[in-house]
């Protein structure tokens, strides 16, 4: 039938768009990230202070979260390396906190640094980290910088510096070591979404969730 033919066409055109804007999309971000991304603490540039980013400390079965692990090892080398002197762990903590069996990654990421042997008074928490939009814009609106390092695996940080480009803000990152990609291929599925939401953000000026009285680094005490 003829109209059949025509959905299926017009299904197709839909599905070869699809595929043209996400394919693009993952481009323009990697290449305008590239030059900003490093693989060793001693390469990157100082900075006042570094900028963590949250995921969950455990997956379903509390099963240690590989990228968890990961990005408090490759903060935790950073901060060793004498290249920053604060860093600002943002995430999630929309579910209640760990007292009732929720979701607390701002607490999560400080008390692993902690125990990795960074100060607790060098650790300042973010709690309105919804997003990496949230947490790239805060760090500059709430934490007063203009310029951070990024901690995070290369798909997510690439995204992260992405933001902060078009935002116009200088921030340069530190990749922390991936999974492998048989058991990190639905993250990396989930992440060409999150490229196109990125744009989207961009291309309208969306900002942070929340906003917040300032906090200084260093004088004020993290809370």
């Amino acid at each position: 039938m003829v109209w059949v033919r025509l959905l299926a066409k017009a299904l197709g055109t839909v599905a070869l768009l699809a595929v043209v804007a996400t394919t693009t999309t993952w481009l323009v971000v990697e290449q305008q990230s590239a030059a900003h991304i490093y693989a060793s603490p001693a390469d990157v540039p100082p900075a006042r202070a570094a900028l963590v980013l949250g995921t969950s400390r455990w997956l379903p079965g509390r099963t240690p979260n590989p990228y968890f692990d990961n990005r408090i090892e490759a903060a935790a080398r950073l901060f060793a390396a004498g290249k920053v002197d604060y860093l600002i762990v943002s995430g999630n903590q929309s579910q209640g906190g760990r007292p009732n069996g929720g979701y607390d990654e701002p607490n999560d990421m400080r008390d692993a640094l902690v125990a990795e042997g960074v100060p607790a008074d060098r650790i300042y928490r973010d709690y309105a980290g919804f997003r990496t939009l949230d947490s790239v814009l805060r760090a500059n609106s709430v934490f007063g910088q203009d310029r951070v390092i990024v901690v995070s695996q290369h798909f997510h940080l690439a995204r992260a510096l992405y933001l902060a480009s078009q935002y116009g803000l200088n921030y340069e990152g530190l990749e922390a070591e991936d999974t492998p990609l048989r058991e990190g291929w639905r993250t990396q599925v989930r992440e060409a979404g999150a490229r196109l939401k990125a744009v989207f953000d961009v291309a309208f000026g969306i900002g942070p969730r929340f906003g917040g009285a300032p906090i200084a680094l260093g004088v004020d005490p993290p809370s």
